[in-house]
Protein backbone atom coordinates (compact mmCIF):
# COMPACT_ATOMS: atom_id res chain seq x y z
CA UNK A 1 0.00 0.00 0.00
CA UNK A 2 1.08 3.43 -0.79
CA UNK A 3 0.61 6.60 1.76
CA UNK A 4 -1.40 9.27 0.39
CA UNK A 5 1.37 11.80 -0.31
CA UNK A 6 2.76 9.36 -3.05
CA UNK A 7 -0.63 9.13 -4.28
CA UNK A 8 -1.26 13.35 -4.72
CA UNK A 9 1.90 13.87 -6.14
CA UNK A 10 0.94 10.90 -8.35
CA UNK A 11 -2.17 12.78 -9.20
CA UNK A 12 -0.51 16.20 -10.09
CA UNK A 13 2.36 13.84 -12.17
CA UNK A 14 -0.92 12.29 -13.93
CA UNK A 15 -2.39 15.64 -14.37
CA UNK A 16 0.24 17.49 -16.19
CA UNK A 17 0.83 13.98 -17.86
CA UNK A 18 -3.07 13.84 -19.18
CA UNK A 19 -3.10 17.76 -19.98
CA UNK A 20 -0.27 17.68 -22.06
CA UNK A 21 -0.92 14.74 -24.12
CA UNK A 22 -4.39 16.25 -24.90
CA UNK A 23 -2.80 19.18 -26.23
CA UNK A 24 -0.16 17.81 -28.18
CA UNK A 25 -0.80 14.00 -28.85
CA UNK A 26 -4.80 13.88 -29.50
CA UNK A 27 -6.24 15.01 -32.66
CA UNK A 28 -9.76 14.23 -32.38
CA UNK A 29 -12.18 16.79 -33.96
CA UNK A 30 -14.71 16.23 -31.00
CA UNK A 31 -12.17 17.60 -28.71
CA UNK A 32 -13.19 20.81 -27.14
CA UNK A 33 -11.83 23.36 -24.97
CA UNK A 34 -11.01 21.15 -21.99
CA UNK A 35 -9.06 21.85 -19.24
CA UNK A 36 -8.21 19.26 -17.03
CA UNK A 37 -8.86 20.72 -13.37
CA UNK A 38 -8.02 17.88 -11.01
CA UNK A 39 -6.74 14.15 -10.68
CA UNK A 40 -7.14 11.69 -7.94
CA UNK A 41 -5.69 8.50 -7.53
CA UNK A 42 -6.61 5.70 -4.82
CA UNK A 43 -4.23 4.93 -2.14
CA UNK A 44 -3.29 1.57 -3.47
CA UNK A 45 -2.11 3.82 -7.22
CA UNK A 46 -4.77 1.80 -9.45
CA UNK A 47 -7.12 4.04 -10.05
CA UNK A 48 -7.34 8.10 -11.49
CA UNK A 49 -10.00 9.71 -11.64
CA UNK A 50 -9.53 12.82 -14.11
CA UNK A 51 -11.45 15.90 -13.49
CA UNK A 52 -12.20 18.55 -16.69
CA UNK A 53 -14.34 20.93 -17.56
CA UNK A 54 -15.40 21.83 -21.15
CA UNK A 55 -16.15 25.29 -22.61
CA UNK A 56 -19.57 25.81 -24.92
CA UNK A 57 -22.70 24.02 -25.04
CA UNK A 58 -24.22 20.83 -24.24
CA UNK A 59 -23.42 19.06 -27.40
CA UNK A 60 -19.95 20.20 -27.05
CA UNK A 61 -19.37 18.75 -23.95
CA UNK A 62 -20.69 15.43 -24.44
CA UNK A 63 -18.45 15.03 -27.58
CA UNK A 64 -15.58 15.61 -25.47
CA UNK A 65 -16.76 13.10 -23.18
CA UNK A 66 -17.40 10.47 -25.81
CA UNK A 67 -13.56 11.82 -26.88
CA UNK A 68 -12.02 11.32 -23.98
CA UNK A 69 -13.28 7.38 -23.76
CA UNK A 70 -11.97 6.96 -26.92
CA UNK A 71 -8.30 8.49 -26.20
CA UNK A 72 -8.51 6.86 -22.75
CA UNK A 73 -5.75 4.06 -23.82
CA UNK A 74 -3.63 6.67 -25.43
CA UNK A 75 -3.73 8.59 -22.33
CA UNK A 76 -3.40 5.48 -19.97
CA UNK A 77 -0.22 4.68 -21.89
CA UNK A 78 1.08 8.19 -22.11
CA UNK A 79 0.71 8.38 -18.42
CA UNK A 80 2.97 4.53 -17.67
CA UNK A 81 5.36 5.88 -20.13
CA UNK A 82 5.95 9.16 -18.04
CA UNK A 83 5.38 7.83 -14.39
CA UNK A 84 7.41 5.38 -11.91
CA UNK A 85 4.49 3.39 -10.72
CA UNK A 86 4.95 -0.60 -11.10
CA UNK A 87 1.54 -0.34 -12.43
CA UNK A 88 -0.32 1.85 -14.76
CA UNK A 89 -3.50 3.38 -13.31
CA UNK A 90 -6.68 2.96 -14.92
CA UNK A 91 -8.07 6.51 -16.05
CA UNK A 92 -11.42 7.65 -15.41
CA UNK A 93 -12.39 11.01 -16.81
CA UNK A 94 -15.46 12.69 -14.73
CA UNK A 95 -16.85 16.16 -16.00
CA UNK A 96 -16.00 18.89 -12.83
CA UNK A 97 -18.98 20.11 -11.60
CA UNK A 98 -17.74 23.03 -9.56
CA UNK A 99 -18.17 25.74 -12.37
CA UNK A 100 -21.79 24.76 -12.60
CA UNK A 101 -22.57 25.32 -8.46
CA UNK A 102 -21.08 27.92 -8.58
CA UNK A 103 -22.54 29.64 -10.94
CA UNK A 104 -25.68 28.30 -9.10
CA UNK A 105 -24.43 30.21 -6.09
CA UNK A 106 -23.50 32.96 -7.64
CA UNK A 107 -27.31 33.23 -8.77
CA UNK A 108 -28.70 32.72 -5.37
CA UNK A 109 -26.28 35.65 -4.21
CA UNK A 110 -27.68 37.69 -6.86
CA UNK A 111 -30.95 36.84 -5.81
CA UNK A 112 -30.21 37.86 -1.98
CA UNK A 113 -28.38 41.00 -2.57
CA UNK A 114 -31.79 42.19 -4.85
CA UNK A 115 -34.36 40.96 -2.05
CA UNK A 116 -32.05 43.13 0.78
CA UNK A 117 -32.06 46.13 -1.21
CA UNK A 118 -35.88 45.38 -1.64
CA UNK A 119 -36.00 45.29 2.15
CA UNK A 120 -33.47 48.33 2.30
CA UNK A 121 -36.19 50.33 0.42
CA UNK A 122 -39.13 49.22 2.15
CA UNK A 123 -37.51 50.34 5.35
CA UNK A 124 -36.03 53.57 4.67
CA UNK A 125 -38.78 55.58 5.83
CA UNK A 126 -40.10 53.47 8.74
CA UNK A 127 -40.66 54.67 12.13
CA UNK A 128 -40.52 53.02 15.01
CA UNK A 129 -43.58 52.16 16.81
CA UNK A 130 -42.83 53.32 19.97
CA UNK A 131 -39.47 54.56 21.53
CA UNK A 132 -36.07 54.09 19.66
CA UNK A 133 -34.82 51.76 22.75
CA UNK A 134 -37.57 50.45 24.49
CA UNK A 135 -35.31 48.87 27.07
CA UNK A 136 -34.56 50.94 30.46
CA UNK A 137 -30.72 51.49 31.60
CA UNK A 138 -29.30 51.31 34.73
CA UNK A 139 -28.66 55.26 34.52
CA UNK A 140 -32.53 56.11 34.15
CA UNK A 141 -33.75 54.09 36.53
CA UNK A 142 -31.53 55.81 39.30
CA UNK A 143 -32.09 59.22 37.89
CA UNK A 144 -35.64 58.63 37.92
CA UNK A 145 -35.68 57.50 42.05
CA UNK A 146 -33.63 60.51 43.29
Amino acid sequence: MADAARAARLADRIKVIVAKALERRIKDPRLGFVTITDARVTNDLQHATVYYTVYGTAEEQASTQAALESAKGVLRSEVGKNITARLTPTLTFVPDEVPVNASHIEELLRKARSRDEELAEASSGATYAGEADPYKKPDEEESEEA
